[in-house]
C-alpha cells in the first residue's frame, strides 16, 4: 500500500482528517511558541530608542484619534524599493513602546517610519491645514482645525501611567516631570536641559509658529520624531539572535 494510499484514507474520513490537522496544527504551534517562553526578550535592544516624551505622546494619542494610520503605515520592510525610497527598514525595537503600534495595512500616502526630520515644521502645518497646497494629487483631508485646539498637559501623567502598566519603562523622576516637560517642549525659551537628559533627542521648538501649544504642535513634535531616534551609520545587527 503506497503512501498515496494511505492518504485517502484521511481524506475519505472526515474524522481522521479533522484529528490528523489538528495534530499537525498542535505540533506546529508548539515548535513555533514553546521556544519564546524561554526568551527573557524577543526584541533585540537597539541604542537610542527610548519612551515617547510626553509632548510626542499626546501627539500620537492624537494621530490615533484621526486615524492618520489608515492611510499611512510606519513599517518599511527589507525590500530594495521600500529601503531606496523609505530609509533602513524598521526594526522591532523601534515599535516597542507602541501600544498599539502603527505598523499599518495600507499605504493610500507613503510610509512615515522615517518622516522625522524629512520637511520642515513649516512644510507639515501647511500640509496639515492644506495637503494639496503642497501635494496637488493628495486625497489626504484637511486637519487646519488642529492649530485652533489649544491643549494643556492636565492629563498627560495619567496617559504616561496607562503606558507604564502595558510596560513602557517610564521612571518616577519621568512622571513627577510630565507636565513640566510637555511644555518645555513646546517652548525654545524655556528651561528644557532636564527634558533632554530625561529624553535625548528630544527637539524643542515652537513647532506651529503660533502662540500656545496645540494639537498641530503635539501631532508635529511627535512625527518629527519618527525615525530619528537611532543611529543607523552605527548600527548592526545582532548575528547572534
Amino acid at each position: 500500500m503506497g503512501i498515496l494510499d494511505k492518504h485517502v484514507v484521511l481524506e475519505k474520513n472526515a474524522t481522521l482528517l479533522l484529528v490528523g490537522s489538528l495534530l499537525v496544527v498542535t505540533v506546529g504551534g508548539i515548535v513555533e511558541i514553546a521556544p519564546l517562553f524561554y526568551l527573557e526578550n524577543t526584541i533585540e535592544d537597539v541604542e537610542g530608542v527610548r519612551p515617547y516624551s510626553p509632548l510626542e505622546l499626546e501627539g500620537r494619542n492624537i494621530y490615533i484619534r484621526e486615524g492618520c494610520y489608515v492611510c499611512h503605515s510606519q513599517m518599511i520592510r527589507p525590500m530594495r524599493d521600500e529601503v531606496e525610497r523609505y530609509g533602513h527598514y524598521s526594526l522591532a525595537a523601534e515599535s516597542q513602546y507602541d501600544h498599539p503600534f502603527q505598523w499599518g495595512s495600507k499605504r493610500t500616502g507613503p510610509d512615515l517610519a522615517r518622516v522625522g526630520g524629512r520637511y520642515s515644521d513649516e512644510w507639515h502645518v501647511d500640509h496639515l491645514k492644506d495637503p494639496q497646497s503642497v501635494v496637488p494629487e493628495s486625497v489626504m483631508p484637511k486637519y487646519a482645525f488642529l492649530a485652533d485646539r489649544l491643549i494643556e498637559p492636565k492629563y498627560i501623567e495619567d496617559l504616561m501611567k496607562a503606558n507604564q502598566i502595558v510596560g513602557v519603562p517610564y521612571t518616577d523622576e519621568q512622571m513627577e516631570n510630565a507636565e513640566a516637560d510637555w511644555l518645555a517642549q513646546a517652548d525654545p525659551d524655556s528651561d528644557y536641559d532636564g527634558l533632554l537628559a530625561r529624553y535625548p533627542k528630544a527637539q524643542v521648538r515652537n513647532f506651529d509658529g503660533a502662540p500656545g501649544v496645540s494639537e498641530m504642535d503635539a501631532l508635529i513634535a511627535y512625527m518629527q520624531m519618527l525615525g530619528t531616534l537611532v543611529d543607523f551609520s552605527t548600527f548592526t545587527p545582532d548575528a547572534s539572535r
